[in-house]
């Protein structure tokens, strides 16, 4: 694919307009970790929203979109629409107790909740365990497809593809801190989703519009009669495939694996985004946009490309034939995405290639910054060297960033799709949700019940990986099943027979976050805090179920009115809007609800 000079020009303005304004955060991410890392606690909510979505937004979504929809179909997509739940929960039930922990990264949660060794020791190996090997992964999955991208339309080696990705992003994560990511990321928001929703429309119109796509894929059955087009999957005829994309998804999967930017209760890049907005409604606001933004606003775009890369590359060999070029180990259905951008226009190449390296960029300085935090915050600054200057800290996080960014291009060289290695993370991530969502609501849980989760969370996966070079191959779903109950039963006898957290930790964290519900109940009479200091509208658990659902009611709804309407479905589109206006109409009286009065109430003297 050859760009002409005004593709360049607008590559290159798309760059510069994201870029140039990060430099004038250098100056002031360098005065503090607090700054560089949660930039000063002052982040609005519409910032701190636009960059949960923009980050999540990463050049392999599209790719592994892609993937789901030619393997799976439309429906395959619940494997992530289930995270909806996950999402929403965060937003009503946990987003206010983060801000109110007032930890500047989410691993140090472990040392106000928890007490002793084990303590110290879950966030240093968390620190380690996510700021590292995971945070590795997920950015290794992000430049992989920008691999496979960059080999589609200019014939890039993976490594000239890295070293770009390198100059490019690295010296500014290391330079403008949390700040400079923000704003590339707000700005990047609006390049990424303009250039999608191009290639979307020349896709469609590539094979003849909206109509005779439709009538194309109804009349194309894929592998064993899939219908491609389907929202929800065929029970009768496809069990197997309607139990892994979907019943176990919404059963299961949504609490009971860790996933960043999904996870139970909040974590990662969001918790950060949250710790680092201004007050707890702001945490609060910035979750709910990012969920409806995330799961309504940018998926139909990428489903469309899929369903026309079905039609004009029905099998991977198409692909090869159209791109003898490529490396044969870069083909699978993620490639189909990229593929599809070769009937953009002049201009639009130009736009698309901007918003692509906009979509890795947002994704790569996230994860570089975090990363940075966890590194630095929770072990080199816990662990290592206690009592240095800020600046020392500063310059540790920028030395950190620059070690992250090669140790995960070393991981590109062992991916194949953006698919497997969503597995993986899954897979990984398996059985620890639960208690992520607990810890909150329970005292009982302790530092040790983290310890053991993980362990066995890394081991059951270790090992289905061994029978599977073995050949004993374990469906993902089932997989998934087993490795979640060996982890959830681990942590619950250690909850139940393992060492109390000191009940001084436990008095202090109630004081500060003050959780809900009747988990707390003997730590709260310990704290000369009685039932009625805690009953504001803030505290309203019973409404806060109510925002859950019908926020959840609300995303799903849109999501699928946008579908039917694309689909000309007008039936299904009409009934589902009327679900929409409902439900969205209870979202915000929920919402005005819970802040309808002041703080919460302090405790008796």
């Amino acid at each position: 694919m050859h760009l002409q000079t005004i593709d360049w020009i607008i590559v290159l303005a798309s760059l510069a307009v994201c870029f140039v304004p990060a430099l004038f955060f250098g100056k002031r991410a360098g005065k503090s970790t607090s700054e560089f890392f949660v930039s000063g606690r002052s982040v609005p909510w519409w910032l701190a929203g636009l960059s949960m979505v923009a980050t999540t937004f990463s050049s392999d979504t599209p790719n592994l979109v892609t993937d789901i929809v030619r393997r799976n179909g439309v429906a395959g997509n619940w494997v992530w629409w289930a995270f909806t739940l996950t999402g929403m929960a965060t937003v009503f039930f946990y987003a206010r107790l983060w801000r109110r922990s007032n930890v500047m990264t989410d691993l140090e949660f472990y040392e106000i909740r928890y007490s002793g060794k084990a303590a110290r020791f879950v966030r240093r190996f968390r620190a380690v365990y996510l700021g590292l090997f995971f945070n590795c992964m997920i950015m290794a999955t992000v430049n992989l497809a920008a691999c496979k991208i960059a080999a589609v339309l200019f014939n890039l080696p993976r490594w000239q593809t890295l070293l770009f990705i390198f100059v490019l992003n690295v010296a500014f994560a290391a330079v403008s801190g949390l700040w400079g990511v923000l704003v590339i990321d707000m700005i990047q928001f609006f390049i990424k989703m303009t250039a999608v929703i191009a290639a979307a429309y020349f896709a469609v119109k590539y094979v003849g519009g909206l109509g005779n796509m439709v009538s194309t894929l109804q009349a194309k059955a894929g592998p064993n009669g899939l219908n491609y087009l389907n929202i929800l999957p065929d029970f009768k005829n496809h069990w197997d495939m309607a139990l892994a994309i979907f019943i176990m998804p919404i059963a299961v999967q949504w609490w009971a694996v860790w996933y960043p930017g999904a996870e139970p209760g909040g974590g990662s890049y969001i918790a950060q985004r949250m710790l680092a907005s201004k007050s707890e409604k702001d945490a609060l606001s910035s979750v709910l946009f990012f969920n409806i933004a995330h799961y309504v606003l940018r998926p139909w775009p990428w489903i469309l490309v899929a369903l026309c890369s079905i039609i004009v590359y029905p099998e991977l060999s198409d692909i090869q034939k159209a791109f003898p070029h490529l490396d044969p180990s870069l083909i699978g259905h993620d490639i189909a995405y990229p593929a599809m951008l070769k009937f953009l226009p002049v201009g639009f190449i130009g736009l698309m290639v901007g918003g692509l390296i906009a979509a890795n960029s947002s994704t790569i300085l996230t994860h570089l910054n975090w990363g940075a935090s966890y590194l630095v915050h929770d072990f080199y600054r816990s662990f290592l060297r206690k009592g240095e200057s800020e600046r020392h800290y500063v310059m540790a996080g920028r030395v950190a960033t620059v070690g992250l960014f090669l140790c995960a291009s070393g991981l590109v060289f062992l991916l194949e799709t953006a698919k497997d290695s969503f597995d993986i993370i899954l897979q990984i991530g398996a059985g620890t949700g639960l208690l992520y969502l607990v810890r909150w609501f329970w005292w009982r849980v302790n530092a040790w019940c983290e310890v053991n989760a993980m362990i066995s969370s890394f081991a059951v996966s270790m090992s289905l990986l061994v029978l599977k070079r073995l050949g004993v191959v374990i469906a993902t779903h089932y997989a998934l099943l087993i490795t979640m109950g060996v982890t959830t039963i681990a942590w619950l006898l250690t909850a139940k027979f393992g060492p109390k957290t000191d009940t001084g930790t436990l008095v202090e964290f109630y004081k500060k976050v003050r959780p809900f519900g009747p988990g707390w109940g003997w730590v709260r009479r310990e704290a000369g805090i009685t039932v009625a200091d805690t009953r504001t509208t803030h505290e309203n658990i019973p409404l806060a179920l109510v925002g859950w659902t019908s926020g959840v009611a609300t995303i799903w709804a849109a999501l699928f009115t946008v579908g039917n309407v694309l689909y000309g479905r007008w039936a299904y589109a009409g009934g589902l809007f009327g679900i929409f206006l409902v439900s969205g109409f209870i979202l915000l009286r929920v919402v005005n609800r819970l802040w309808a009065k002041g703080p919460v109430a302090q405790p008796n003297p």
